[in-house]
């Protein structure tokens, strides 16, 4: 993995991301991998943009998301690129959700859990601030329920 200056060749978001930094800096991110090593690697080499980088990425997909995530330093712009997508936050114990289609945006906010679900073959772009995010398995059944358990759930 390494920050590369000055890219001037066509980049796909979906395999090589971009760093955007401190001082209007974009850099886009060679050899990303949602492995461990490769993770740490990216933290380290942006470190010294803390709460201020975010990473620019396009994900492909169809389905349920397998997890929940928090972005605990900044807010996440998630635009829909095309297909239909519905993201679902928890905020404080209240299930919110807002279905996007082809060119409609949402804004989940600093440290607030979301997981997306796509409706069939869909491209989301994110912007993400990614300093310190955290994930969480997802444990709802797929008919998609938000959130804290209600008190008839409650063991």
């Amino acid at each position: 993995m390494r920050l590369v200056n000055h890219e001037r060749n066509a980049m796909d978001l979906r395999t090589t991301p971009v760093h955007l930094g401190r001082g209007s800096r974009a850099k886009p991110v060679e050899g990303f991998a949602w492995e461990p090593e490769v993770l740490q690697a990216y933290s380290a080499a942006v470190a010294a943009d803390g709460a201020e980088g975010r990473m620019v990425m396009i994900f492909d997909g169809d389905g349920r998301g397998d997890h929940w995530e928090s972005h605990p330093a900044g807010d996440e712009l998630v635009v829909c690129l095309s297909g239909s997508v519905t993201v679902s936050r928890d905020v404080d114990g209240v299930p919110d959700r807002v279905q996007l289609g082809p060119g409609e945006a949402t804004i989940n906010p600093a440290g607030v859990w979301h997981v997306v679900d796509m409706e069939g073959p869909t491209s989301i772009l994110a912007i993400t601030a990614g300093l310190g995010t955290e994930h969480r398995p997802r444990t709802d059944p797929p008919t998609g329920r938000v959130g804290a358990p209600g008190p008839e759930e409650a063991p």
